[in-house]
């Protein structure tokens, strides 16, 4: 009897606004996945791989839900820094 095994894969280019936002959400995977860099470091990619959809759905939510919390930090500082040398900035 032969038994045919799916494999699920989801892959994933990311790409932010410049190249330290891009490292930093490459380095909030670092423990988690292994990235390929494009050429010019200005975007990478990870691949997830699980025999069952939904442990590849669990894992996917996992990955994009500490992409969301980085970028969302990076905006939070983005932010902060601007404010810091805005015209209009108050005491």
């Amino acid at each position: 009897m032969n038994t045919v095994t799916a494999t699920w894969r989801l892959t994933l280019q990311v790409e932010s606004t410049d190249k330290d936002n891009t490292k930093a959400l490459a380095d909030a995977l670092t423990t988690d996945e292994a990235i390929t860099w494009d050429d010019g470091r200005t975007s990478f990619r990870f691949s997830i791989e699980e025999s069952k959809a939904k442990d590849l759905r669990a894992m996917w939510n996992t990955r994009v839900r500490g992409l969301i919390a980085v970028d969302s930090l990076l905006d939070i500082i983005s932010d902060s820094k601007q404010g810091e040398h805005s015209s209009t900035q108050t005491n």
